[in-house]
């Protein structure tokens, strides 16, 4: 007879003194469940080592290990993560080792969400499996005082692989805001390098307004867009640069040029309009290159809806009948695929004509 094999835990002497807690699906109650999750032999063994040790709540280098075994073999499963930053910092590791190592699992799991960002985090270490690991490290103020010198050339690598991932956005803006780097060089010049790679990258564009006109905390600026202000006043700037104002409409103003019909440089455009309380009138010049006379040769469904709300500013009669004019251009040639969304704006018009 052919003997038991043993994993690789339980033939470990470092491990002898362990009794491993084997996953309860349930059946021990005598119930069948509905679904049996096909583990594989080394997963279970070593998640019901873990259980063990958890149970004690055992910080030890052992148990280390054992998180980044696990990790390898499911990186999704948050309860393990939060349990190696708890021993990280109980054994008062080298945190800069930590992101080292952390940095190879992100590139190897790009989307991996137990690694990047929750918004709740603010104190470490924590017992909530919400927490996100390379937050929790870098929470840490006795480790990371001001950022580590390494990490927007890692971020920047994230990016290469893919530029517009959220968890790793999502991160960078909480980066900014715990260590105040709005006016940071590097930051503005790596939103540019991904902007002049891809001027369609939305979630650059984003990141530049928060770097320029975001919130700052205690400082008298940033949007306020508290559900108790009238819509006049929401996303409107407390204080006004007006030549920051200036130079990001010529920053917009130059990337439209590149790729007319691109959204987001339309939008981030109107944002810089509104946080400095200023009309879109003031670009009539500049949109209008790209309309035409009498809009019969538009280059961007963008300029044209501007146009319109243009004309909107304007009280006149004759200039809202030009605007619901445009608008059924738009639905009827330009863009017809959001026909349901400028027939609302035509009806909004004529309510007021």
């Amino acid at each position: 007879m052919e003997p038991e094999k043993k994993g690789k835990y339980a033939s470990s002497p470092e491990w002898s003194n362990i009794t491993p807690i084997p996953l309860n699906d349930g059946s021990d109650s005598g119930a069948q469940p509905l679904a049996t999750i096909a583990y594989a032999p080394e997963y279970l063994e070593a998640t019901s080592y873990l259980r063990a040790v958890m149970a004690d709540n055992e910080m030890s280098e052992r148990a280390l290990a054992l998180t980044e075994d696990i990790i390898k073999m499911n990186p999704a499963h948050y309860t393990v993560w939060n349990y190696r930053a708890k021993i990280l910092f109980a054994l008062e590791k080298d945190l800069l080792d930590e992101l080292d190592w952390l940095n190879g699992v992100s590139l190897k799991y790009l989307k991996n969400y137990q690694i990047w960002y929750s918004p709740s985090i603010y104190t470490i270490p924590s017992t909530n499996g919400e927490r996100h690991h390379r937050q929790v490290l870098i929470s840490s103020r006795q480790h990371f005082p001001t950022l580590p010198t390494g990490e927007p050339a890692f971020l920047m690598s994230m990016f290469e692989q893919d530029s517009k991932n959220y968890h790793v956005w999502t991160y960078r803006h909480w980066l900014v805001r715990h260590f105040r780097l709005w006016d940071s060089p590097q930051e503005l010049s790596d939103v540019e390098s991904l902007l002049d790679s891809d001027v369609r990258n939305n979630s650059a564009w984003n990141h530049r307004f928060m770097l320029k006109f975001g919130p700052r905390d205690d400082e008298p600026a940033g949007l306020p867009n508290s559900t108790t202000l009238p819509p006049e006043q929401k996303g409107r700037l407390d204080v006004v640069d007006e030549e920051v104002v200036d130079a990001e409409l010529d920053y917009a103003k130059g990337k439209i040029v590149l790729a007319p019909q691109n959204r987001s440089p339309w939008a981030y455009a109107r944002g810089v309009l509104r946080a400095a309380g200023r009309g879109v009138g003031e670009w009539l010049s500049f949109v209008s290159q790209f309309v035409g006379a009498e809009a019969e040769s538009v280059k961007s469904t963008h300029a044209l809806e501007w146009l319109v709300d243009v004309y909107l500013e304007d009280s006149e009669h004759e200039k809202k009948e030009e605007a619901v004019r445009l608008l059924n251009l738009l639905k009827e040639r330009y863009d017809p695929i959001r026909k349901n969304y400028w027939d609302y704006r035509i009806r909004m018009v004529e309510g007021v004509v």
